[in-house]
């Protein structure tokens, strides 16, 4: 009888510890901002907001990591890298870039998502006039519209897709051939963003 309890004691016990140490920083640092300003101390609760603001975005960070493509057969790719900045810096943002390469041909596929700068690259996307001003093309690749500026003479250029009014993709290519680039576009995996 006496095993049973320390055994069920024993069981709660490690419970309680796990459940304490699976707490995460988030939750932590919101707890930390609430207990400041209960206090009276607003700069040390903004202190900790931000910080769980930029833990939150790192997180969607490597969750928005997924979406890009592995690379293709013959061809190499690096990690993704994400980047997530606060609002403190150019207004925020989160920006993941994948880079592939298969001797010198080199593409790049970078998403940026949760900057008041995007607003304002999304509103040239959305008028014609301005965004074939540079040379532009639009077309659709990989179901989304896009605006296509290849030179088949360089093999290099980009489409630049805007998706959901809160996403900007750029697909860029350098000696690589446009079958190339469309194929990288048509991995992402648009879907997810809507």
């Amino acid at each position: 009888m006496l095993k049973r309890q320390w055994a069920s004691l024993s069981i709660l016990a490690l419970t309680l510890l796990v459940s304490s140490v699976q707490a995460d920083d988030i939750t932590d640092s919101i707890q930390e901002a609430t207990d400041a300003y209960a206090k009276g101390d607003n700069s040390k609760a903004i202190e900790s907001l931000n910080y769980a603001v930029q833990l939150l975005q790192q997180a969607k960070a490597k969750n928005l990591e997924t979406l890009l493509p592995e690379p293709l057969s013959g061809w190499t790719a690096e990690k993704a890298e994400s980047s997530a900045v606060g609002a403190a810096m150019f207004g925020g943002g989160i920006t993941i870039e994948r880079r592939y390469s298969k001797g010198d041909s080199h593409i790049s596929i970078q998403l940026v998502t949760d900057s008041p700068m995007l607003q304002g690259m999304l509103a040239l996307f959305a008028n014609p006039m301005f965004a074939t001003s540079s040379g532009g093309k639009l077309e659709k690749v990989a179901g989304q519209k896009a605006l296509s500026t290849y030179d088949p003479a360089t093999q290099s250029g980009d489409y630049q897709f805007a998706v959901a009014t809160k996403y900007m993709v750029t697909v860029k290519g350098e000696k690589a051939s446009e079958d190339d680039m469309k194929a990288y576009a048509e991995g992402i995996d648009f879907k997810k963003m809507e």
